[in-house]
């Protein structure tokens, strides 16, 4: 890959969306996430991409969240198929353009049909799971089993208490949260879909409960360390397509 800065971080989406090819809500999300040595999770990206770092280091997070009305174009989202449980193993990404992303490894979802869809037309790496989530008086509760394809077994429990409201995002919150598109393998090298949804309103959380497979499940070694970050949101409404975004700086 040709040397070239990295794309500033903005708090807000950097480029408008004018014609979607997905709409959706994305709800109640908890996002854990745990610092790891760049050079375990890099064979792991789609070619063309290296993992982005923040002070050297780079994060493996675990999403949960509500994925509410998924639709199509500017069609009104769909009221069951979509709308569904999901939790991600995601990591982070730059391309030679300087675009910041994630990378799936894994995206467990309650619905069989958008699963099959996304398989088949994304070549994302959902996979059909049992899932659930619950809020309580002071506490949201994730959970998840994994169907198929496997490997069977692989499970999640997550339970957190949301706090304040966050003002001032601090930078590694900007940088797990900020991410306006996804790099994914198509063809041999990496494409890019971009996403635009209004400034995340965040809240620091309490992790009460953390016992899940799908970090190792997706081929990167268990967490043995508490998270550097827990984060809550109760979620924003979002949109997916092409956009041109802000390249990165080439250096000198």
């Amino acid at each position: 890959m040709p040397l070239t800065r990295p794309a500033p971080i903005t708090a807000e989406a950097p480029a408008p969306i004018h014609t979607p090819l997905l709409t959706q809500e994305w709800l109640d999300l908890c996002f854990v996430h745990w610092a790891v040595d760049p050079d375990v999770v890099a064979p792991l990206l789609p070619a063309g991409t290296v993992p982005d770092t923040h002070e050297g280091v780079t994060y493996v997070g675990l999403v949960a969240f509500r994925m509410h009305r998924v639709g199509w174009f500017r069609l009104p989202g769909v009221p069951y198929l979509g709308s569904f449980p999901e939790t991600n193993v995601r990591l982070y990404s730059v391309d030679a353009h300087g675009r910041r992303g994630v990378v799936f490894l894994s995206m467990d979802a309650a619905r069989l049909i958008p699963v099959a869809m996304g398989r088949a037309g994304f070549r994302l790496p959902y996979l059909w799971s049992r899932m659930s989530v619950r809020s309580e008086s002071e506490t949201v509760t994730y959970t998840s089993t994994r169907r198929r394809p496997g490997p069977r077994g692989a499970s999640c429990r997550i339970v957190v208490r949301p706090g304040e409201r966050i003002d001032e995002p601090t930078d590694l919150e900007h940088f797990l949260t900020a991410r306006w598109g996804m790099h994914n393998a198509f063809f041999g090298g990496a494409a890019y879909l971009s996403n635009h949804h209004p400034r995340w309103p965040l809240h620091r959380a309490e992790l009460t409960l953390c016992e899940e497979n799908l970090i190792e499940a997706a081929g990167l070694p268990a967490p043995t360390t508490p998270p550097a970050s827990v984060l809550y949101s109760p979620g924003v409404p979002v949109r997916l397509g092409r956009t041109t975004l802000p390249a990165g700086i080439p250096t000198p």
